[in-house]
């Protein structure tokens, strides 16, 4: 059995998940938003980047998803691609951007690549969207899908609470995730289901399946990096396991700058010209 290891340097693609899936090799997956970030989660070896639409949240302060705009996307886009050389990046199409007729989805899918250079595109839910999805791919864009918790349909749930709970909620799940398949999806990402369902999805799907609080029998998982790192204190959802805690790092750095500066500590004479 191949086990990952980071001296593969080799461009991750949309057909080498395919094959990671295959031989049961799981896939990691964080978000990353600017060059600096990503150039960093890049150089550690994960598999894909996603500039996610929660720039909206962890970037620019927003409440939801929703407020961010096709040009936001496309800068952090952009900032992305040009830190990355190995992982596949993927860019998510913002609310409003899709939803509103096919010819405008694929106009505004075309503007995304054509400018950041991005890999591949994610777009929220199911047989709803899929005629637009459809359209995309017939234009060379390769799409990553997303059911269960789709955050840009939060004023819809009105709650952030797990999705498919309900046998009526869950079947049409496994449904959406075959015609997303059966469309052309290189993945897709299931947020928030229970983990009996992304289960099942995972082994009726032959495409990958990317679990964020689906469990741990999905093909691979994505978080956001700032919330891995901890670098965001107030949200402790369940399936977030924190890897370190930049917030106090970054915090007593800064007050240990603040200290020196007033002090007169900094700068010392080996550090002026």
């Amino acid at each position: 059995m191949s086990i990952h290891t980071n001296e593969d340097t080799r461009k991750v693609t949309t057909h080498r998940l395919f094959e990671m899936k295959q031989r049961g090799e799981k896939i990691s997956m964080l978000t990353a938003y600017d060059y600096t970030m990503a150039n960093m989660i890049d150089t550690a070896g994960v598999d894909v980047i996603l500039v996610g639409d929660s720039a909206s949240n962890v970037m620019a302060g927003n409440v939801t998803t929703l407020p961010i705009t096709l040009d936001q996307m496309i800068y952090h886009g952009k900032s992305v691609v040009r830190g990355v050389n190995r992982a596949l990046v993927v860019v998510d199409m913002p609310f409003g951007t899709y939803q509103t007729g096919e010819i405008e989805a694929v106009q505004n899918a075309i503007k995304i690549m054509k400018i950041t250079h991005a890999d591949a595109l994610k777009l929220e839910g199911g047989i709803e969207i899929i005629d637009a999805i459809k359209r995309i791919i017939d234009a060379g864009i390769p799409i990553m899908g997303h059911l269960g918790l789709m955050p840009q349909s939060i004023n819809k749930y009105g709650t952030y609470t797990v999705r498919a709970k309900e046998e009526a909620e869950a079947e049409k799940l496994i449904k959406d995730a075959h015609a997303l398949e059966d469309v052309g999806c290189f993945a897709i990402v299931l947020e928030k289901i229970p983990a009996s369902l992304a289960e099942r999805v995972a082994k009726e799907v032959k495409r990958p399946i990317i679990g964020i609080g689906a469990g741990g029998a999905v093909d691979g998982q994505v978080l956001v990096c700032t919330d891995m790192l901890g670098m965001t204190n107030g949200f402790s959802p369940r399936f977030l396991r924190r890897y370190a805690n930049l917030n106090e790092i970054i915090t007593n750095a800064v007050k240990n700058y603040i200290s020196d500066v007033k002090s007169e500590n900094f700068p010392n004479e080996n550090e002026q010209y």
